[in-house]
């Protein structure tokens, strides 16, 4: 089989489950990694027998200095890949993409970046056909991929009218706790909608959505709360069956004990997920409650992990290496192990 060859640049927080997921597929194959930095981060992939680049030549001599085994700078690894994920920090990777462009290779860029550097923003369930063969995409945030997957599903339904949305957006990353955040309050943002609402029309111009968003005193995960105006009267099942149907939706339940963020969190441990990482949305069944036309429902949003897969489906729409979004989609998830119910997976 032939595969695509991919290329990372950054191997941060995203894109270490990047690698991950991209050694987990069949038809990809993972070039190497590229990163500025000398410490721990960049010698696990050493340890993982992932081949190590330097981003720039004032890093590459770090590492050398270091000890780390570098294969090159990142001009080399990028000319033997077809494809480059960049997960570069928020701003960085605009100046890569004249490099992307010099070299002839195919790039995706993350949430941070704005929509206008590629000019496509990505969901593999809204528009996968959309970025076929394209140069470069972009995957948007985790909140707007968890607003799209879940309004998706009642819009393919025939169900979504509109939707009000209000986050509770963790305070820092649980990496960076201890360099800043916010205790003790909760700060809300300065406009209203907040960006999500703006940034999943990107991908699907068509929905009627707004989003308001606070910090809480948390740094792990984000929490939704949405108010859903139905396109009719629809039976609590009826709406539930449309989660069911579509990908990366999984239902969690207070009485299992699954009751707050942390609760969801330690059974994704429990059940020995990489890095306790949830790909899904985590959808509350027993809380999601129907009135006629209005629809109310609350979800978890894992913002380390849940833009993962889509980036896998990126790289195989720009690569049109499969042209089928259904079929990559459930390549990927089987590959990484995403259910739809955490506790009955069956």
């Amino acid at each position: 089989m032939n595969t695509v060859q991919v290329a990372i640049n950054g191997y941060g927080v995203i894109g270490k489950r990047v690698a991950d997921a991209v050694k987990a597929q069949d038809d990809m194959t993972l070039v190497g990694v590229a990163d500025v930095v000398d410490d721990y981060r960049i010698r696990t992939a050493t340890l993982l027998g992932i081949p190590v680049f330097a981003a720039t030549s004032e890093a590459e001599e770090r590492m050398r200095n270091a000890g780390i085994a570098v294969a090159g700078g990142l001009d080399a690894m990028l000319r033997h890949a077809d494809v480059v994920v960049d997960c570069t920090p928020k701003k960085v990777a605009a100046g890569n993409q004249r490099l992307y462009e010099e070299i002839g290779i195919k790039s995706i860029f993350q949430g941070g970046e704005s929509h206008d550097l590629t000019g496509h923003s990505f969901v593999a369930q809204a528009n996968y056909a959309s970025a076929l063969g394209r140069s470069s995409t972009r995957v948007v945030s985790c909140n707007t991929t968890s607003i799209l997957r879940t309004l998706g599903a009642l819009k393919q339904a025939g169900l979504l009218k509109r939707a009000r949305g209000t986050l509770i957006r963790r305070a820092s990353d649980p990496w960076e706790a201890h360099q800043d955040g916010i205790m003790n309050t909760v700060v809300p943002e300065k406009t209203i909608p907040s960006h999500q609402g703006p940034d999943a029309r990107t991908v699907d111009p068509d929905l009627d959505v707004v989003t308001i968003a606070v910090k809480a005193s948390h740094n792990s995960s984000h929490l939704h709360t949405w108010w859903v105006e139905l396109t009719r009267e629809a039976a609590r099942d009826e709406v539930l069956a449309a989660f069911r149907a579509a990908p990366r939706i999984a239902f969690v339940r207070t009485h299992d004990g699954l009751s707050a963020l942390n609760s969801t969190l330690e059974l994704m441990s429990d059940l020995g997920r990489r890095r306790g990482d949830m790909w899904e949305v985590a959808l509350w069944e027993d809380v999601l409650t129907v009135d006629g036309n209005q629809l109310y429902y609350t979800y978890q949003v894992f913002n380390q992990a849940i833009v993962i897969p889509e980036t896998i489906d990126a790289i195989r729409a720009l690569s049109g290496i499969e042209t089928d979004a259904a079929r990559s989609i459930a390549k990927t998830d089987r590959t990484l192990g995403l259910v739809k119910d955490f506790l009955c997976p069956a």
